[in-house]
């Protein structure tokens, strides 16, 4: 044959490598999830795609003889067309002993060349760059290919299968999807532009929900304010003036023996209709949620979405109020600094670019992120911040007590009664490993 006539021959097994590669690339690339769409959008393709990746092995087999099989003939077909060509021309310079191997050597190089540019690297980055279309594009042929080569492909595939089974080699794919496979896709699209930044928290602060124990989100039990049944007409009247809550819990003699809640709707529509003042009794007094303060924040909206409730009541295992949570509470958390307080309500105040004035209460979690750390020791022993401190003291602590912890400097600033109210968190210039406390 003419060298016209090789060169065509040599084009077309590259043609037909590229294929199997950029097959191979899109169809084990390809997103379940955009198939899934494409799929529920009447695109007959996308559920082609979707069964072959649950079922690859003849596809592969395929693949692997296709791609030996044009290898073997692409170089066959290769060194016998251009072989003696390179000879004639190196021959003009060179007659030695080594001629015929420096001929072999151009042609075999030049083949090579060819074949990882155009028949392997080239489709691969082709595929990479929009899997799920270039699967849809090749489907119809890759099933084609599938059926023409089944009774080989069936001989391999068994062969392989004993293989896995003698080694014990699982070969199911595992589909799931993991909260850090979502966390990646948020963080693509946020850094892609799809998603703003604010939308970027707000996703990754629903799935934090799963993470996050209803402590970290409650209202403490020193901060809730509550009516006795005893509460004379004028201390209603001035808490109810002094604190703008909506509801307010009701309780027998102190916190830790809980009756229910009273609505101020209820009294303001007394007050109205100019009736007489509202009574704390069993008419006018609603249940409330109890619940225990190992559940996590998702739990917690199960049971609000159940019980039609939109606060509840924080207890120990020793039966003793922790605090009070509500609905808002929950959502503020998914609204992270979007739904933050005013500068001086903020439990975190950064001063400049390397301290902050963080209150003793503030959720571990939010210091996680204010702060940029990846993880505190022991966590599962505290849920605060001044809770962390004392939990590394090992002691009662006091002003100017500190600890260090991922290259930062927690010291305390203002004691009361023995509770951190507020710390001082210090970027230290040498970032240190381990956590480290003050004598």
């Amino acid at each position: 044959m003419s060298l016209f006539q090789n060169l065509f021959i040599i084009l077309l097994l590259i043609l037909t490598s590229s294929f199997f590669s950029i097959s191979e690339i899109a169809l084990a690339g390809a997103r379940k999830i955009k198939l899934k769409l494409l799929a529920e959008s009447g695109d007959e393709r996308a559920n082609k795609v979707l069964k072959l990746q649950e079922n690859s092995a003849d596809f592969f087999a395929a693949s692997q003889i296709g791609l030996n099989a044009v290898a073997i003939l692409g170089g066959s077909v290769g060194e016998s067309a251009l072989r003696p060509y390179f000879a004639e021309w190196f021959g003009v310079f060179y007659q030695g002993p080594w001629l015929d191997s420096i001929a072999f050597f151009a042609s075999f190089t030049i083949i090579t060349l060819a074949f990882i540019l155009y028949a392997d690297l080239i489709p691969k980055r082709i595929a990479m760059i929009n899997p799920e279309r270039v699967a849809l594009s090749i489907i119809n042929p890759v099933l084609w290919l599938i059926r023409l080569v089944k009774p080989l492909a069936w001989v391999i595939n068994t062969i392989a299968n004993l293989t896995f089974r003698l080694f014990k080699v699982n070969t199911a794919r595992d589909d799931s999807i993991t909260f850090d496979d979502i966390s990646a896709i948020v963080d693509a699209g946020a850094e892609a532009g799809v998603l703003m930044e604010q939308e970027q928290h707000f996703i990754e602060n629903v799935f934090e929900l799963e993470e996050r124990t209803v402590p970290s989100s409650m209202t403490n039990r020193d901060d809730v304010v509550f009516f006795t049944l005893k509460e004379s007409e004028e201390s209603i009247r001035q808490k109810i003036a002094d604190y703008p809550y909506s509801k307010f819990l009701v309780c027998n003699e102190h916190i830790d023996q809980v009756i229910g809640y009273v609505d101020t709707k209820d009294i303001l529509v007394r007050l109205l209709n100019k009736q007489s003042f509202f009574q704390l009794n069993e008419s006018t007094i609603r249940n409330i949620l109890i619940i225990p303060d190992t559940l996590t924040l998702s739990e917690l909206l199960d049971k609000f979405r159940a019980s039609k409730d939109k606060m509840a009541v924080v207890i120990n295992e020793y039966a003793l109020v922790v605090g009070i949570i509500t609905l808002s509470d929950i959502m503020m958390t998914v609204m992270g600094d979007w739904a933050s307080a005013e500068p001086e309500d903020q439990q975190i105040i950064r001063r400049d670019d390397n301290s902050w004035f963080i209150d003793g209460i503030t959720p571990i979690d939010d210091v996680k992120h204010a702060l940029d750390i990846d993880e505190f020791p022991d966590w599962d022993h505290y849920e605060t911040l001044a809770g962390f401190v004392m939990y590394r003291l090992r002691k009662v602590p006091r002003p100017a007590d500190w600890v260090e912890h991922a290259g930062y400097k927690f010291e305390v600033v203002d004691i009361d009664h023995y509770k951190i109210d507020q710390l001082l968190v210090t970027r230290l210039e040498v970032p240190t490993d381990d956590t480290q406390a003050n004598d």
